[in-house]
C-alpha cells in the first residue's frame, strides 16, 4: 500500500459524498469510539452512514484536514446540517447542527480495513438543546 493509493482510495469515498463504500473490506468495522457501537462489513457501515447523513440529519461533512500515510489516513471534518429524523431518541428538532468530526481509517490491502469515528457528541447534544447526562 502506498501514499498514494492510500490518497486515492478516500478520495473516492469522500467524492462520493460516502455513498461508495467498494473501497471497503469485505469485514471492515466502523467503531464509534465514544460508545463502542460497531458496524461490520460494507453494508452495515453503508446504512449507518447512509441514516446519519440522509435519515436523521441532511447532512455533510466540511472537509477540514486530511493526512495521509503508508496504510492509513484521518480525515478532520465539520458535521453540518439539519436535524430532520430520529437520532439517539430525540425527535427531529430541524435545527441546524455543525460538530466536529474525526475518523481514522486503516488500509489493508489497498481497502479500508477499519474506521475509528470520534464524533463530538456534547457538542451535537447542546446544539439540539438536550443535556448530555
Amino acid at each position: 500500500m502506498s501514499i498514494a493509493s492510500t490518497r486515492e482510495a478516500i478520495t473516492k469515498y469522500l467524492n462520493s459524498k460516502h455513498s461508495d463504500v467498494s473501497m471497503m473490506a469485505d469485514d471492515v468495522i466502523f467503531t464509534h469510539m465514544a460508545t463502542g457501537e460497531e458496524h461490520h462489513g460494507p453494508q452495515a457501515v453503508l446504512q449507518m452512514l447512509n441514516y446519519l447523513y440522509h435519515v436523521a440529519f441532511a447532512a455533510d461533512a466540511v472537509i477540514r484536514n486530511t493526512i495521509f500515510a503508508d496504510g492509513q489516513a484521518v480525515l478532520e471534518a465539520d458535521f453540518v446540517g439539519k436535524h430532520i429524523g430520529e437520532f439517539a431518541g430525540i425527535s427531529a428538532t430541524n435545527k441546524e447542527v455543525r460538530v466536529p468530526l474525526c475518523v481514522v481509517y486503516d488500509f489493508e490491502k489497498d481497502q479500508i480495513k477499519r474506521g475509528r469515528v470520534y464524533f463530538e457528541m456534547p457538542v451535537l447534544l447542546q446544539q439540539l438543546g438536550v443535556s448530555p447526562e
